[in-house]
């Protein structure tokens, strides 16, 4: 009888198989062990992407030195880039001295008003100030803070085919761009217009001055604006429904920043800010079509 070297025979002559089972029995181990590790390691991974797309408070964001806030990048006199490729605009200098405020630099993050509230619930950003109306269905998914601007819905139009009342635009093509309140006011309450949807400002604006539509349907503050600056052009219903209310807003949840947004707008409120930031960025485009106090909140208050 021959046998394989490392094995015993037993008492009949067969050979043991114990060692093979010893072998067997520590591979198993190991990928036990390593599966266990896996699992760990992947809860570990879901725990730091839990915190890093959760909610961070005003002593999380001075730790870090840094806030994040979601602007425009496109919608003067708003948020928009200018020439030498910086930020500019009315909700931009809010942004700036909410920064400073908080003592920490300012990371400007470009959104598109259909991501705005995923911006917000993935943990993309701190805040939004882009031109943010509050609505009941957005405020079921962020929470919002006292208002700093007001505004209604306006429509634009070419002045060789002007729409002066809404009731023309039934079965016309009219522009929005996604995610706006143009286009759920439009939906919900004219459902005979023919909605033509785009993602971006300058892709609606486009489209306008290259015929496609009857109409750009926008907030009245963004209308007057645009039109004021493009010949041929005129904001021909300067109101189209109700009046709303723009707001920066946090992540749902966030009562922390929430509470120092609201006292900074109490703060700012004080001193005029928002007067002064119309005086600086809206009103060298408005002129004297609109005056200050039909736009601006001061102090969170609407008046």
């Amino acid at each position: 009888m021959s046998t394989t070297p490392g094995t015993t025979p037993d008492a009949t002559g067969e050979v043991a198989a114990a060692p093979k089972r010893r072998t067997t029995l520590v591979a198993a181990i190991v990928v036990a062990a390593l599966a266990l590790a896996g699992v760990v390691t992947w809860l570990a991974f879901g725990r730091s992407q839990g915190a890093a797309t959760g909610p961070r408070t005003v002593a999380q964001i001075q730790e870090a030195g840094k806030v994040r806030i979601g602007v425009f990048s496109d919608k003067a006199p708003f948020g928009s880039v200018d020439s030498s490729g910086a930020y500019v605009g009315y909700d931009i200098e809010y942004a700036e001295r909410v920064a400073k405020d908080l003592g920490v630099t300012l990371e400007l993050v470009p959104v598109e008003a259909a991501a705005r509230v995923e911006y917000l619930t993935s943990g993309k950003v701190d805040i939004i100030l882009a031109n943010f109306t509050v609505t009941e269905e957005r405020a079921e998914k962020v929470d919002f803070a006292k208002p700093y601007l007001k505004v209604s819905l306006g429509v634009v139009s070419p002045d060789g085919a002007p729409i002066t009342d809404v009731a023309q635009l039934d079965g016309k093509d009219v522009l929005v761009v996604r995610g706006t309140t143009a286009e759920t006011y439009l939906e919900a309450h004219h459902p005979e217009v023919k909605i033509q949807k785009y993602e971006q400002y300058t892709e609606v604006t486009n489209a306008l001055l290259d015929g496609r539509g009857a109409a750009w349907v926008t907030d009245n503050t963004e209308a007057l604006a645009w039109a004021k600056n493009n010949d041929g052009f005129s904001t021909t219903i300067a109101s189209l429904g109700p009046q709303d209310s723009i707001a920066a807003a946090v992540q749902k949840g966030n009562a922390d920043l929430l509470r120092w947004l609201d006292d900074e707008l109490v703060t700012l409120g004080k001193e005029n800010f928002f007067h002064a930031a119309y005086t600086k960025t809206l009103e060298p485009v408005y002129g004297t079509d609109v005056s200050a106090d039909e736009l601006v909140v001061e102090g969170g208050v609407v008046r």
